[in-house]
């Protein structure tokens, strides 16, 4: 997951992860559509991670279109369950043999369907304990922002997603700093205030680890992310990448998404 900077072999540069969140959208054969209409163009990154993150049903078909290529499968949610009666679940022990990644703490799933932080704690501890990587959406409302809130609601929501995970582990994590007041609402958080939301992370993470850890770790951010406003993230220090949304379902847009990715990575 790491590169070396050349210009001080002792200081790692974190590779950009940007990851494809289709929600529920795209039916099995839209799916495969999409993917072989962009796969050739997102290989040639090889500088970026990219994530496609698609519905369960479409997941089987995708991992043998990418299964030579470069590019990662993540699932946009599990149980924290191995098995069991748990009726229109699905858990982290079937999702290990096709991706690599998990979005847990989602603000859809935090609000819509009420998951709880020991929910997302658990789900959390699952997916490392069979080598899935958590990405871990954090994030504030309207109310909360405005109220002067933010810190101290993404530091709460980040200390209760690591709560007995260890060292070891939390060092592979993504985070991603996702306001749910900017998601879908074609209002992003400009590149300063998710720059110093990254940077409270870090400091939260220093805090229950170490700098040096709390220094690996990448943060994403989402929402409302476009081929327009992608660079202005990824022009920030802290910032290693992007959850994206809505500008996922069309290849051309996704595609720039990650060519000005790589392009800011040169430019940092």
């Amino acid at each position: 997951m790491l590169q070396i900077n050349r210009n001080n072999v002792n200081k790692p540069r974190r590779t950009p992860i940007i990851a494809a969140n289709w929600k529920m959208n795209k039916t099995v054969e839209e799916a495969l559509a999409l993917v072989d209409e962009m796969l050739d163009d997102l290989d040639a990154y090889e500088e970026v991670e990219t994530v496609l993150i698609p519905p369960f049903i479409a997941l089987y078909p995708v991992v043998e279109l990418v299964e030579d290529t470069q590019i990662k499968l993540g699932a946009q949610n599990m149980y924290h369950e191995e098995s069991g009666a748990f009726t229109g679940e699905v858990s982290a022990l079937m999702l290990r043999e096709m991706c690599d990644y998990v979005i847990v703490g989602h603000s859809e799933r935090r609000t819509l369907f009420h998951e709880t932080d020991a929910m997302i704690n658990l789900k959390v501890k699952a997916a490392l304990k069979h080598d899935l990587t958590p990405i871990i959406a954090l994030g504030e409302n309207l109310t909360q922002r405005e109220e002067g809130s933010t810190q101290n609601v993404v530091g709460n929501q980040l200390r209760a997603a690591l709560r007995e995970v260890s060292e070891a582990d939390a060092g592979s994590v993504v985070i991603a700093y996702e306001p749910l007041w900017a998601i879908g609402s074609g209002r992003p958080a400009n590149g300063e205030i998710a720059n110093g939301v990254a940077k409270y992370i870090r400091f939260v993470l220093a805090e229950l680890y170490n700098e040096r850890l709390a220094g690996l770790v990448r943060i994403q951010y989402g929402g409302s992310v476009t081929s327009a406003n992608i660079g202005e993230f990824m022009s920030q220090p802290e910032i290693d990448g992007a959850l994206v949304g809505g500008a996922s379902l069309k290849a051309a847009d996704f595609v720039r998404i990650v060519a000005r990715t790589q392009e800011a990575l040169h430019q940092k």
